[in-house]
């Protein structure tokens, strides 16, 4: 499969859990990044990212796919007890922080939905496409980074 198409999928996967409403915008993302790394880690990994929504907990902070992301990249680029820090982890981080800062203005829940009524079908989509937005990215910087087994997504 070629890279834009990989990265389609991904972002139609991630936002299909959230319309559909089998997880919500963290718990989408770390869903499919795991799935998308042939499952490193146990299906309950997701329980770890149910916390996040609506910006931690219903308390409009961090936009909960942005914290469901970057839990996901640590998936990949995160340590284990008694290792260093991998070198790429923080940048990677940041790099998904302003991605999304770029293109919403902000990456705090409250701030990016503003604009809408919280029970809105228009403010769920507009959360949808940030949760696809930000699988995608993910997506792009792993596949960029040579952390996916080209052979079965080529």
């Amino acid at each position: 499969m070629e890279k834009d198409q990989f990265i389609e999928e991904v972002r139609h996967t991630a936002e299909g859990y959230f319309e559909r409403g089998e997880f919500f915008c963290s718990e989408a993302v770390v869903k499919t990044i795991n799935d998308m790394l042939d499952k490193p880690y146990d299906e309950n990994v997701t329980k770890l990212a149910s916390g996040f929504p609506v910006g931690i907990g219903k308390s409009g902070c961090v936009c909960g796919a942005v914290s469901g992301g970057v839990m996901a990249l640590g998936m990949v680029y995160g340590r284990e007890h008694g290792e260093a820090m991998q070198e790429k982890m923080f940048p990677v981080s940041a790099d998904l922080h302003d991605h999304i800062k770029g293109i919403y203005k902000s990456t705090c829940c409250r701030v990016m939905t503003r604009n809408f009524e919280f029970s809105s079908p228009e403010r769920k989509s507009h959360c949808i496409k940030i949760t696809g937005e930000v699988a995608a990215y993910i997506a792009e910087k792993l596949y960029e980074d040579d952390k996916l087994n080209k052979d079965e997504n080529n």
